[in-house]
């Protein structure tokens, strides 16, 4: 099971199904907003997220214009998943640095490398992408079940 918190404990998570996919994201605006080089955010549905304590939901901008929604603690201030405005409040894409075991989800794929930092070497034969990608040639037919079944949940 994969379990997450914030640094001071007041907000916490538990995942009931496992990520659809792992995002290593390279864009500049993810690299300006976590103040790294790069993102990393599990994929799952936020009905397979059950929630201990009540994190903050704080808009930002974001290169489309449409901004995202970062859920933050109210008290410390990590971010701990974002709400991107394709899927709305139904996917959740948890920042795998505050989970408990980050190694469980190391990235399926990386995106937007047309902005990483040249200094960022990508393992040999890892899926990787200049900008976005078409998720029917990258995820597995489960996962996009899945995703679909979420979209057209009500």
């Amino acid at each position: 099971m994969i379990e997450g918190r914030c640094a001071c404990g007041t907000v916490s998570y538990k995942l009931t199904a496992e990520p659809m996919i792992v995002h290593c994201c390279h864009c500049s605006w993810c690299q300006r907003e976590t103040g790294s080089a790069f993102v990393l955010n599990a994929v799952v549905e936020r009905s397979a997220v059950e929630v201990s304590g009540e994190p903050e939901l704080v808009m930002t901008p974001s290169a489309s214009g449409k901004g995202q929604e970062i859920a933050r603690c109210p008290a410390c201030r990590v971010a701990l998943w974002s709400h991107y405005p394709g899927a709305g409040r139904k996917a959740a894409f948890l920042r795998v640095g505050a989970m408990a075991e980050p190694d469980a989800c190391p990235p399926d794929v990386h995106i937007f490398t047309s902005t990483k930092q040249n200094w960022v070497a990508l393992p040999e034969g890892a899926k990787a992408f200049a900008e976005f990608y078409n998720p029917a040639e990258v995820w597995p037919a489960e996962m996009r079940s899945r995703w679909a079944a979420m979209m057209a949940a009500a």
